[in-house]
C-alpha cells in the first residue's frame, strides 16, 4: 500500500527523498495494523509518531525555505496546508493512544494516505516545474 511510485516524484531529488521517508512511516503503520495480534504496540506507535513529528519539522522547513529563496508564488497556501498537517499531528498526540492503539494507528494511516494523495500529488506538484525551471532537480 505504501510504496514509492514515480507519480509521486516532484523531480527534486532531496524532496523526493523526504517524501519517501513519509511513505516509509506509513508503511510501518500499515505493518502494525496488519499484525492483527493482541500485543501492545504502544511503544512502536509512539516511536512512529515521534518520527512523523521530526519528519514534519525537517521536511516542511526545507520545502518552505526553498520556496522563499526562489520566490514561489504559492508559498502562503503551502504554509497553511503544512500547518493543518502539524495541527493534525498535535491532535493525534492528545488522544488516548494506549487504550485505542488500533483506532489511532488507523487514523494516522488514513491521514498519511490522504496527505500523499491530496498534498504530494496535487499541491506539491504545483512547484515541480517552477523549481525545475530554476535549475533545481
Amino acid at each position: 500500500m505504501f510504496k514509492w511510485k514515480d507519480a509521486f516524484s516532484v523531480n527534486v531529488a532531496e524532496i523526493d527523498k523526504q517524501h519517501k521517508k513519509l511513505i516509509e512511516i506509513g508503511s510501518k503503520l500499515a505493518h502494525i495494523l496488519s499484525l492483527k495480534d493482541d500485543i501492545d504496540h504502544y511503544d512502536e506507535i509512539m516511536e512512529i509518531l515521534e518520527n512523523l513529528k521530526e519528519y514534519t519539522v525537517y521536511h516542511f522547513n526545507y520545502e518552505e525555505e526553498l520556496m522563499k529563496k526562489y520566490g514561489f508564488e504559492g508559498l502562503k497556501a503551502h504554509e497553511r496546508e503544512h500547518q493543518a498537517f502539524v495541527d493534525k499531528i498535535i491532535e493525534l498526540t492528545t488522544k488516548d493512544i494506549d487504550d485505542n492503539q488500533k483506532k489511532v494507528t488507523m487514523d494516522m494511516l488514513i491521514f498519511i494516505a490522504d496527505w500523499i494523495e491530496n498534498h504530494i500529488l496535487k499541491t506539491d506538484h504545483k512547484y515541480k516545474d517552477f523549481f525545475n525551471e530554476k535549475g533545481i532537480f
